[in-house]
């Protein structure tokens, strides 16, 4: 786990980033980002910080150019408000996060459809055999209705002082 340090350095990131986002990077090709995590390496020397997009695919791309060339301004303006002595290079990732989490859903939705025709094709089916095929031990009047069957005359033959 990272060090307390580096946490707040990465958090400050984060929030300088947004911001710059926001107000002073006023490029045309920048489409609705929203960043969603930043990773600074123990050193602090590399900040990777992932964003999502919202909109289409040409829209990714677009941001992805323009978080390319404003990636100089944003690390001087890092500098500045972190005030350390080394300021990390920035990497700016796309998160495909929510893409696998929507997939995951699509995934989930169709298991649970399947599982409900399953559970429609069940109802009012009967079992093959017995419902219940497994052995059981014999209760005791079970046994004395055996017994009353065959008689006493076992218990004479089995009796030693007879």
């Amino acid at each position: 786990m990272a060090s307390p340090r580096v946490r707040k350095i990465a958090d400050r990131i984060k929030v300088v980033v947004a911001e710059m986002l926001e107000r002073r990077v006023k490029d045309p090709r920048l489409g609705f980002v929203t960043i969603t995590d930043v990773r600074v390496s123990g050193d602090t020397q590399q900040a990777t910080i992932f964003y999502t997009v919202l909109g289409a695919e040409a829209d990714l791309d677009g941001t992805a150019a323009a978080l390319a060339s404003a990636r100089g301004l944003i690390r001087s303006e890092v500098g500045k408000q972190l005030g350390t002595r080394h300021v990390p290079t920035l990497e700016f990732i796309h998160d495909a996060l929510p893409e696998t989490a929507r997939q995951i859903d699509d995934l989930l939705d169709r298991v649970r459809a399947s599982d409900a025709d399953l559970a429609q094709n069940a109802t009012g089916a009967t079992y093959a055999g017995e419902p219940d095929p497994y052995r059981k031990p014999r209760e005791q009047d079970d046994l004395d209705e055996d017994d009353a069957e065959r008689g006493d005359e076992g218990d004479a033959q089995d009796d030693p002082r007879a």
